[in-house]
């Protein structure tokens, strides 16, 4: 028959910490005290429960938000910055790509991929784009899709929009790019980009 080891100071204080913290489920009795110990134990030490105060009003910890979360959505940003960019490439041409009125020689749609799918086909594309000598090219990256059930966490709006430029800006892309553009809506508007490479190897 094997031997009952005997509760320590240490055993015991837990179980005392546990006995007083918890409630007893509906219909059952609460806990009994631990072998030896009086059933008028003192309660252990509690912490300060924090003060309503905290809380932002009509708000309880644990529950719910209402509404849906705040999203990050910055991608009017990128389209301002790289209208903002400085002008690269021949001035009256680039009127020219503002307004549409050049034609992309490849076009490369990025629906619907990963960022690792987006950025293999992408360095594939203008690469390739660039060893056959074209100069204009259009890549799709969409203007982003909002979720219809948003999370706890905040979600970007866009983030191959987002990515795409930061792209196009690195190295082994970097060298072959001349202009980075929002393509005319015509091409897809704010959901797409020109990339004007330059010339020769």
């Amino acid at each position: 028959m094997a031997r009952r080891r005997r509760l320590t100071e240490a055993d015991r204080a837990a179980w005392e910490s546990y006995r007083h913290t918890a409630a007893p489920l509906p219909g059952r009795r609460a806990a009994a005290p631990a072998p030896g110990e009086a059933a008028s134990a003192p309660a252990p030490f509690e912490p300060a429960r924090a003060s309503p105060s905290a809380a932002p009003e009509g708000f309880r910890v644990g529950e719910r938000a209402d509404g849906p979360a705040e999203r990050l959505d910055l991608a009017p940003s990128v389209v301002e910055r790289l209208r903002g960019a400085p002008v690269a490439m021949d001035a009256r041409l680039f009127h020219r790509l503002r307004a549409g009125k050049l034609r992309p020689e490849a076009k490369l749609d990025l629906h619907g991929m990963t960022l690792d799918e987006a950025h293999g086909r992408l360095r594939g594309f203008v690469l390739d784009a660039r060893a056959r000598g074209a100069r204009l090219l259009l890549v799709v990256t969409g203007k982003g899709k909002r979720r219809d059930d948003p999370g706890p966490i905040p979600v970007r709006l866009g983030v191959l929009r987002h990515q795409v430029p930061q792209w196009l800006r690195m190295p082994p892309l970097a060298p072959h790019v001349l202009q980075v553009a929002p393509a005319h809506r015509s091409h897809g508007g704010d959901g797409a980009l020109y990339v004007y490479l330059r010339r020769g190897l």
